[in-house]
């Protein structure tokens, strides 16, 4: 009698693995600050700005529409890194990087 083969593995376990493997793992959950942004920094700054990504070092890209805001941005910036890092799970945002959006 031959050994029983394993069923099918699900994909998100695969996946899974996959990035813990790959060092990947942590990156993933950086970088979903960016799809919580709007939630994290209020509607009013979110209306104004684009999250880009977040480099391995925690430095967090952000496209702004304005220089105007890109300046009060930088004025806030510790204000918004703070409400950036509530989360004591992920890995720290370390620092906004602003850059003027350009026109689609």
């Amino acid at each position: 009698m031959s050994p029983k083969k394993p069923g099918p593995e699900k994909i998100s376990d695969a996946l899974s693995s996959y990035l813990k493997a790959a060092g990947l793992d942590v990156r993933m959950v950086q970088a979903a600050v960016v799809p919580e942004w709007a939630e994290l920094v209020g509607h009013d700054i979110a209306a104004v700005t684009e999250p880009l990504f977040v480099t391995p070092d925690g430095s967090l890209f952000v496209a702004v529409r304005t220089n105007a805001w890109m300046t009060e941005l930088q004025l806030m910036e510790p204000q918004l890194v703070a409400a950036l890092n509530t989360d004591p799970d992920r890995p720290r945002v370390r620092k906004l990087r602003f850059q003027l959006q350009r026109p689609d």
